[in-house]
Parts: C-alpha cells; sequence; structure tokens
C-alpha cells in the first residue's frame, strides 16, 4: 500500500471517523472486508439511508450490494481523502449543507456539492445537471 493511504488510514481512525464508519457498518447489517488503497468495503447495508449506491465514513465504503465497480471505488477512495483533510467528524456538517446548497441549486445533492465533484461526479454515477436558473423554461 503506497504511503499516502497508510498515513489516510491512521488519520481517519485517530480522528474518529473509521470508527464511526465501522460502526454504522456493523448497526447496518453489512459484512466489512479489506478493499485497495487502505480501505474496508462493508457490504449487504440493509437500510435506505442514505439514498446512494455507497457511502464512505473515514476509510469505511458502505453499500448495499454485493460488489461494487471500480469506478465506484475509485470516487469513494476519494471521499476517505477528504474525510482525512476534514479532519473527520467535521466532514458531516460540511458535507449536509453543500448537499443542501446543491439541491437549493440543481435540484439534487451531487451535481453542485464540491464534496462530490472533487470525487468525480460520473465516477460516483451521478448526473451532471445546471443550476436552475441557467435551464431553458
Amino acid at each position: 500500500m503506497k504511503r499516502r493511504y497508510r498515513i489516510r488510514r491512521v488519520l481517519n481512525v485517530v480522528n474518529l471517523s473509521t470508527p464511526l464508519g465501522l460502526l454504522i457498518a456493523k448497526v447496518g447489517g453489512a459484512s466489512p472486508m479489506p478493499g485497495p488503497h487502505g480501505l474496508i468495503l462493508a457490504f449487504g447495508y440493509r437500510y435506505g439511508f442514505p439514498i446512494a449506491g455507497a457511502f464512505t465514513v473515514g476509510n469505511v465504503v458502505v453499500t448495499k450490494h454485493s460488489e461494487l465497480s471500480e469506478r465506484l471505488i475509485t470516487h469513494e477512495n476519494r471521499h476517505a481523502s477528504q474525510w482525512a483533510c476534514c479532519i473527520g467528524l467535521p466532514m458531516l456538517p460540511l458535507y449536509l449543507v453543500a448537499m443542501a446548497a446543491s439541491v437549493v441549486i440543481c435540484g439534487d445533492q451531487a451535481s453542485y456539492n464540491p464534496f462530490e465533484r472533487l470525487a468525480n461526479l460520473d465516477d460516483g454515477g451521478y448526473e451532471r445537471r445546471v443550476p436552475r436558473w441557467r435551464r431553458s423554461r
């Protein structure tokens, strides 16, 4: 594993985001297993929230599915780095504010959410929408 991923893994354990991710996976009935780049992939999450193919908390990628595409793992890998950059738990309110702003601006949770844009919308399977004021009437 590359040095940057080892550092990120340690940061996300120390900032408590990975332990939170493991707790969410356990409560949701997901089965964790080692993944690429120091990620922990947790398959079989049983709750419908949040609405996404997968979501990441710290270094834990949680999904209801039994497998993930390479593109989606790449997208979620970037989110794991965002958790480290946001010093862990402050990522939650920052992400929620960014998601709400995106809903107001373009009507979906991702198109203008900087966290999703930096993780690459296409890799995450998100549709790109234009702001409401740019749509033709």
